[in-house]
């Protein structure tokens, strides 16, 4: 290799490791997917996280990028060691991120590379992110609202408003599909069906016989048929019935133990983002417990148009679209209103095959 092509190739590697920055401010994630090799790999063992393949990368920079409040990322060139058609590197990273739930911080760290040389240029094959200093301390500084836009143009921090997001409105095909890719890069299983007829099917595949279930209180599984195949077809142990019959006064603690740990809980959730998280909000919370794990397996029925972009317009549909109507409710059936008390937000099943999924191509619930 001559000298020319050694500075050619350091200097298209370093715009690599710069496009990776900029993309990763300026949120545009598809473009982050893209500077890997088809088979690369993200690694971040301090988070933990890791992701192989340019959906994984995609989908679970999207997952932890819905997190933040405010993210700066800025790289220090480092050493880079070239070997024909492949390089080893290192950069120098420093980070200040305060994400949705109060997590705050700024660290130092490393990108450990190895770069591939491809007809599309040169690309990262290997990038694991080693943090060397973390500071927790409260950070004193904050976003500028005007800050908060889509992030893939500089021009957003001067951009008129986003248009108003539908929250009853199925969303395409093709976002339902990338919702489910998100979420299958989390561990959950996720499957897409046609509406609430064929959830209804697969629910019976999915829970034998026998198995003691718990429902929540879903507008989704009263309009399906679920909720009464569950607790009123004699085919399982339904928990729900079992803790209507108990007495509130003397019998709390066998109602917490009964709907804490049964071997399914069959729910739906007030959103799931195209980052692959799901929103589920509760007045008691009595419920959350198993959909958070407690259950041995959970199984989520999801209408189209609970999907949302992102963790903060999933918390906004909350708010604005889900709570009115439960409150309406509420107030009808149990003569007093609702509240959000408790958000159970699940980004990622460590269990395999525990969590499903099913989502549906039309709307149905709130």
């Amino acid at each position: 290799m001559n000298d020319f092509q050694a500075i050619a190739d350091r200097v298209e590697i370093e715009a690599l490791r710069g496009e990776f920055t900029d993309a990763v401010m300026m949120r545009d994630r598809p473009r982050l997917a893209s500077l890997f090799t088809p088979d690369g790999a993200l690694r971040m063992p301090n988070i933990p996280a890791e992701q192989i393949g340019r959906e994984e990368i995609r989908a679970g920079g999207e997952r932890l990028q819905s997190l933040w409040d405010f993210f700066v990322q800025t790289t220090h060139p480092g050493t880079i060691l070239l070997d024909g058609d492949t390089a080893t590197g290192r950069a120098y990273i420093q980070e200040l991120a305060r994400t949705l739930d109060g997590r705050q911080g700024l660290n130092y760290a490393v990108y450990h590379d190895r770069y591939q040389r491809t007809a599309e240029g040169w690309k990262f094959t290997e990038r694991v992110y080693e943090v060397r200093y973390l500071d927790t301390s409260p950070l004193a500084g904050t976003a500028p609202r005007a800050e908060q836009g889509s992030g893939t143009n500089p021009a957003d921090a001067t951009a008129a408003p986003a248009p108003a997001v539908s929250f009853a409105d199925p969303v395409s095909a093709e976002r339902l599909e990338r919702v489910a890719a998100a979420l299958r890069a989390g561990g959950f299983a996720a499957e897409i069906l046609d509406d609430a007829s064929a959830a209804r099917s697969r629910i019976k595949e999915l829970v034998p016989e026998g198995s003691s279930v718990l429902t929540g209180a879903s507008e989704t599984l009263r309009l399906s048929g679920i909720d009464e195949d569950i607790n009123a077809g004699g085919r399982y142990d339904a928990i729900r019935p079992r803790v209507l019959a108990i007495d509130r006064a003397t019998g709390a603690g066998e109602i917490r133990r009964l709907v804490s740990g049964p071997d399914f809980v069959i729910n739906s959730v007030a959103a799931v983002t195209e980052t692959g998280s799901l929103v589920l909000a509760s007045g008691s919370g009595s419920q959350l417990p198993a959909n958070a794990g407690g259950a041995a397996n959970a199984v989520w029925i999801v209408g189209a148009q609970k999907v949302v972009p992102d963790l903060s317009t999933a918390l906004r549909r909350v708010e604005e679209h889900a709570l009115p109507l439960e409150n309406a409710r509420a107030q009808a059936v149990y003569g007093m209103p609702s509240a959000v008390n408790r958000l159970l937000i699940l980004n990622a099943e460590t269990r395999p095959g525990c969590g499903t999924v099913l989502l549906l191509r039309e709307a149905i619930g709130y």
